[in-house]
């Protein structure tokens, strides 16, 4: 009888410790209130709180159904809280961080590393994003009668440069429901606003998301806020320095042979994967290559050239940030541009509006208007504006074959969700069971410059 005394009150002080913890990590006392059923669940066992389970079954088991609910329920729980506060499962969807992040890739992301982010939708049903699921996108996952600002725990670490994030796309914020993947403000570019809004036949509804619903992306930080980021020929400069090389970073390169097609072998040991071998016509090909390759493919007998496409200087994309023909950017050839930082200020004219709009009306919530070439936030004419958020430039390796922060720009800090931890597992699409294992990469840690 002693020995069982002394069980509960140990078990009752090992719980309740934790949970005190996590409410110091949480920041609400009013979580407090879990310490008395805590107690009461170890020690004084007054309330029945597993209510779906007998009080005094029969020869004191429960029914294998019971002990099923029972082990869901628990698992469900267990799990939500897992994946909200320490590390959630992620993997690769496309190419645009490869060769440092593969297609098939699995990975764990940290949530501790910055600090887990809160839900701004609290109620959603478990282990879904956006959607239910086989509803086509069309049934939401979550509802939005409790709505909650940004908040984020301590972390272990900030953002650093050559950080592979996971975060929400920030232009993810409003979506047409027969194009859920696709980008709404390059859909408006396309065809225009009216159209978009009014030819629900093509577009569907168009609905906004939170923050927390919209779709997640994973990037390398290219700049974190209050850095000067700067493209030359291709080359990122930061602050004036050129960015370190990596192994894995690649461009697009035009390789032309002797007439003589390339042997598919030859491409697979180099690594270019199947959906990257474009082919021109009179034996010249187009693929997406790191450093290493391009020297493994020069050493060819049959290749003539293997030469990196640049898009010139002065060559304006207007699919490119800011989408204005004041700023005649593309991705070979960006910037300068200054990365927003919490608590310092900049300037605000007609001129560098284009740059910042979306930052001060979108993501900061400030009413922006032109009246007769001034600037008006919130009603009062504004020289200045000292922002709110610390930002971040987000770009993929994958230079040429990435939809990063040189077509959507800056990505605020509410809307970084982890880190890239480690690859738990990796699946090569191109090639068959078991050969499509990457045994190499299991358990591999995401370092910064790999």
């Amino acid at each position: 009888m002693k020995n069982i005394t002394i069980n509960k009150w140990v078990k009752f002080a090992f719980w309740g410790l934790l949970y005190l913890l996590w409410v110091i990590w949480l920041g609400n006392y009013w979580f407090l209130i879990g310490l008395p059923v805590i107690f009461d669940i170890y020690v004084t066992k007054k309330v029945h709180w597993a209510f779906w389970k007998k009080k005094n079954p029969p020869n004191g088991k429960q029914t294998k159904l019971v002990e099923w609910v029972d082990a869901i329920i628990f698992a469900v729980i267990a799990a939500s809280f897992i994946r909200l506060f320490f590390f959630e499962a992620y993997v690769i969807p496309t190419s645009s961080m490869e060769k440092s992040m593969l297609v098939g890739d699995y990975l764990f992301v940290s949530k501790v590393a910055y600090g887990p982010k809160l839900p701004n939708t609290p109620l959603s049903f478990p282990f879904v994003h956006q959607s239910m699921p086989m509803s086509n996108h069309k049934v939401k996952s979550y509802v939005e009668w409790i709505q909650k600002p940004y908040k984020r725990l301590n972390g272990l670490t900030t953002v650093k440069n050559n950080d592979v994030v996971v975060f929400n796309f920030p232009e993810g914020d409003t979506v047409a429901i027969n194009f859920p993947s696709q980008n709404y403000h390059d859909l408006v570019r396309m065809y225009g606003r009216d159209r978009v809004l009014t030819d629900q036949r093509t577009f569907g509804k168009i609905y906004s998301r939170p923050v927390d619903k919209k779709e997640n992306y994973i990037k390398r930080c290219i700049g974190i806020s209050g850095d000067v980021i700067e493209i030359v020929d291709g080359e990122v400069f930061i602050n004036g320095t050129a960015q370190m090389k990596h192994i894995g970073r690649q461009y697009n390169y035009v390789v032309t042979t002797d007439g003589s097609l390339l042997n598919p072998r030859v491409l697979d040991k180099v690594g270019i994967s199947n959906d990257d071998r474009e082919m021109f016509s009179g034996g010249r090909y187009m693929f997406p290559l790191t450093e290493k390759q391009v020297n493994e493919l020069s050493a060819l007998k049959n290749v003539v050239s293997v030469k990196k496409f640049v898009m010139p200087k002065g060559n304006f994309d207007v699919n490119i940030f800011p989408h204005h023909s004041d700023y005649k950017w593309n991705v070979d050839n960006f910037g300068p541009l200054y990365i927003p930082k919490k608590g310092e200020s900049i300037d605000v004219s007609i001129e560098n509006l284009p740059l910042y709009e979306r930052v001060i009306r979108v993501y900061e919530g400030n009413q922006l208007e032109v009246k007769d070439s001034t600037v008006f936030i919130n009603g009062q004419a504004a020289k200045s504006y000292t922002f709110k958020l610390n930002y971040y430039w987000m770009m993929g390796d994958n230079r040429h074959k990435s939809a990063d922060s040189r077509f959507w720009g800056f990505v605020p800090e509410d809307h970084v969700v982890g880190k890239a931890s480690i690859i738990w597992m990796s699946m090569d699409k191109d090639k068959n069971f078991p050969k499509n294992i990457r045994f190499n990469r299991l358990l591999k840690r995401v370092h910064k410059m790999k």
